[in-house]
């Protein structure tokens, strides 16, 4: 007799669970460990780089290795009498949020990876002694750390599959929907907290090129558009380049600096969007023209 495909399915989970473990091991308990062990000699990078390299890896690890692991063997040897997983992925689901905290953390650390090796030889000599191992497959660290972030995803795709090859009549079906369901929600959640992470990072390139003024760095602000713009100045007929940037609460007109050192723009005005209008004009000699007025002042600008 053939195997049911549900079942294989199943299995496929088991198989690549297994790998995944092992996978696991050797981030935490081979490099994290021993790169851990160099750094606190005193011999490699402070103690502190290596946690941030590897994140709260320990967790996953323990997580996968002690719980999810062990009650998918189980539940695979009794597939004969209780042939069902979704209840074991349910209990599983919400502990997957923890990959939030891995996920965010994922280029911070490639990018340690990078900058430590060329610091300190002894550092990038350890990793490479590492990846020379049988067990490294001839694969990077960085290779092996993007597994976790490509595992749920894979949970994703399996189960969608699982699913989908179930009797209608099956009894896994109901808990097996509802384990997809919850999946589904935490690869939401790790896909917005990379998300959230790229936001904060494009945020604070911004701060940066502004001078990091003190009442505009705010972690809340959102930033819309930016661009070039022409100042009019109806006294002498004239033009002068500028430069706006669009945040959700306030509209910032910034003049370009000569000398780029340090900031790239000095904030010359803020007007808040609350209460602020615009106003396109028909004006021949300068096309393109509208006018913005706030609380704090109005302007007259020429877009491209």
């Amino acid at each position: 007799m053939q195997e049911p495909e549900e079942k294989k399915i199943a299995l496929e989970l088991l198989e690549t669970e297994q790998a995944y473990v092992n996978r696991l091991h050797l981030l935490d308990q081979i490099f994290y460990t021993e790169l851990m062990k160099e750094a606190k000699n005193g011999k490699t990078v402070p103690e502190e780089v290596v946690k941030m390299i590897f994140s709260n890896i320990s967790s996953i690890y323990q997580f996968h290795a002690n719980f999810f692991l062990p009650e998918l063997q189980k539940r695979m040897e009794d597939w004969s009498c209780s042939p069902r997983i979704g209840d074991v992925i349910q209990k599983l689901a919400p502990f997957l949020k923890m990959y939030g905290e891995y996920i965010k953390n994922f280029d911070k650390a490639v990018e340690l990876i990078t900058v430590w090796s060329e610091k300190s030889p002894p550092f990038q000599e350890r990793i490479a002694d590492i990846q020379k191992r049988k067990v490294c497959a001839n694969l990077t660290l960085q290779h092996h750390m993007l597994e976790p972030v490509q595992r749920i995803p894979r949970y994703e795709l399996l189960l969608k599959d699982y699913v989908r090859k179930l009797p209608p009549e099956s009894p896994d079906r109901d808990d097996a929907e509802k384990a997809l369901e919850m999946i589904f929600m935490v690869a939401k959640h790790s896909n917005a907290a990379i998300a959230e992470m790229e936001r904060l990072q494009n945020l604070w390139v911004v701060y940066q090129r502004l001078g990091l003024e003190d009442d505009i760095v705010d972690p809340s602000n959102e930033l819309i558009k930016e661009g070039p713009i022409q100042k009019i100045s109806t006294r002498n007929n004239s033009t002068s380049e500028k430069y706006l940037f669009l945040f959700n609460n306030m509209l910032l007109y910034c003049v370009p600096k000569v000398i780029q050192v340090g900031a790239e723009f000095q904030v010359h005005l803020r007007i808040d969007v609350d209460g602020m209008k615009v106003r396109e004009l028909n004006d021949t000699q300068f096309p393109h023209t509208f006018l913005v007025s706030g609380k704090q002042r109005t302007l007259e600008l020429q877009a491209r």
